[in-house]
C-alpha cells in the first residue's frame, strides 16, 4: 500500500520508541527512513541514551526528530491494568499524553496492545458520542478486480462484546478510514453472522442489521459468513471484538502454517519438491500481500488523533508505513470527518446533537 502522498509539512506524530520485540533499534530506524523520503516530523519517546547512537548511525535528517527522553518503558509481560501506577512515565503514556495535548497530530506504537489502549484512553478524548473505541486492520482478499485488494476488518479485540449501536458507529467509523485513507469510493459494508439472512445471530445482530440497512450514507452488503470474508465480497467487515481477534489470527496462522508446510514438502519427497516449485511464484504473492510491513499497522478509531497500533514483529519498514498512514489520516482530517458523521446518526437515532 502507498501512503507517499502523506508529505505534510506541519505533521507531527509520537512514536513510543521502547514499544515492540526489535525496540528501540527498528522503531529509530523506521522514524529516520521517514524523515528522508516525506516531510513529516516525529517526536521518538524513549531512552535518549539507547536511540541517539541510533540515529548516529542511521541517514536521517535531524531536524524533523525530537527525542523526548524517558527510562521508563512497557514490555509485553506488564500487566496492562496497573502499568498506569507502577510505570507513569513510561514511554507509550508520554507519547499518548503528548497527542492529547496537542503536541503531536497522532501516536505510533508497535508495544503491549492492552496498555496502548489504555494509554489512549487515559490522555486522548474520544470523539463526542462515540462510547467503544475499535481496532480496524487489514486482511487480504482474493477479489483480484479491485484496487485494493484488502478488506478492513473491525474491531479485532479492543472490547470483548458490543451493543447494536456501537456497532454501527464501527461501521460509520471503518467507511470514513476505509474510503479516505485506503482510498476505496463507496465501499460496501457486511456484518459477519452465522448466516446470510436478516434475523440470524441473537437480538443485538439483528438490531444492527436493521440500523445499517436504514442508513442511506451507508453502503451496507448486509451479513456475510466466514467462509466468504476472504472472497472479498465486502471491503470492511464489522464485528465485535472478540470475533474479530479470532478471525484475524485465524487468517495469520493460516499464512504461516502454508510456509510450513512448504518447507516440509521441500524436505520430503521429489514429487512435492516439484509442487512447491510450481507453486513458488503464487506463494510468494501470498505472502507479500499478507505481509503486515507493507500495510503498517492498525488503526484504533473513535479518538480525536488517529492512534496507530503496528505489529509487535515491526522491523523498520513497518514502522515507517505507520507513520505515514498515521500522518496521512491527520492530514484527510480522518478524525474529524467520523466526528461529523457520528453526530449526524446520534441526531437521527437520538433526536438530540452530540455534546
Amino acid at each position: 500500500m502507498n501512503y507517499s502522498e502523506s508529505n505534510q509539512p506541519h505533521t507531527v506524530i509520537a512514536v513510543d520508541a521502547m514499544g515492540g520485540d526489535f525496540a528501540p533499534d527498528e522503531i529509530v530506524m523506521g522514524a529516520a527512513r521517514v524523515t528522508m523520503e516525506t516531510s513529516i516530523n516525529t517526536i521518538l519517546v524513549g531512552d535518549k541514551a539507547k536511540i541517539t547512537p541510533i540515529l548516529d548511525k542511521t541517514e536521517h535528517r535531524s531536524n524533523q526528530i525530537e527525542i523526548v527522553h524517558t527510562d521508563q518503558y512497557i514490555v509485553n509481560e506488564d500487566v496492562p491494568k496497573i502499568i498506569l501506577s507502577e510505570k507513569p512515565r513510561a514511554s507509550m503514556l508520554i507519547a499518548a499524553e503528548l497527542c492529547g495535548s496537542g503536541r503531536a497530530n497522532g501516536m505510533v506504537s508497535a508495544g503491549n496492545t492492552g496498555a496502548y489502549i489504555l494509554s489512549a484512553a487515559k490522555n486522548i478524548p474520544r470523539i463526542e458520542g462515540v462510547r467503544k473505541t475499535a481496532i480496524a486492520t487489514v486482511y487480504p482478499t482474493r477479489n483480484e478486480k479491485k484496487r485494493d485488494p484488502f478488506a478492513l476488518l473491525l474491531d479485532i479485540g479492543a472490547n470483548i462484546h458490543c451493543t447494536a449501536e456501537e456497532l454501527v458507529q464501527f461501521a460509520i467509523m471503518g467507511k470514513i478510514y476505509a474510503s479516505d485513507v485506503k482510498g476505496v469510493k463507496a465501499p460496501t459494508i457486511a456484518l459477519l453472522n452465522i448466516g446470510k439472512e436478516s434475523h440470524k445471530g441473537g437480538e443485538i445482530l439483528t438490531q444492527t442489521y436493521e440500523i445499517l440497512s436504514s442508513l442511506k450514507n451507508l453502503n451496507f452488503a448486509g451479513n456475510i459468513e466466514g467462509n466468504d470474508m476472504l472472497k472479498g465480497l465486502a471491503d470492511i467487515v464489522v464485528t465485535e471484538g472478540y470475533v474479530g481477534n479470532i478471525v484475524m489470527k485465524t487468517i495469520e496462522g493460516i499464512a504461516e502454517t502454508l510456509s510450513h508446510l512448504g518447507r516440509y514438502a521441500f524436505k520430503r519427497r521429489f514429487v512435492w519438491m516439484l509442487g512447491l516449485m510450481a507453486l513458488s511464484s503464487g506463494i510468494k504473492q501470498l505472502k507479500q500481500i499478507t505481509d503486515y510491513s507493507e500495510y503498517g499497522g492498525a488503526p484504533l478509531l473513535g479518538f480525536r488523533e488517529i492512534v496507530i497500533k503496528a505489529h509487535g514483529r515491526s522491523r523498520a519498514k513497518a514502522i515507517a508505513n505507520a507513520i505515514k498512514v498515521a500522518a496521512k489520516t491527520h492530514r484527510d482530517n480522518v478524525c474529524e470527518k467520523m466526528a461529523r458523521e457520528i453526530a449526524q446518526y446520534e441526531q437521527q437515532f437520538h433526536g438530540d446533537p452530540v455534546v
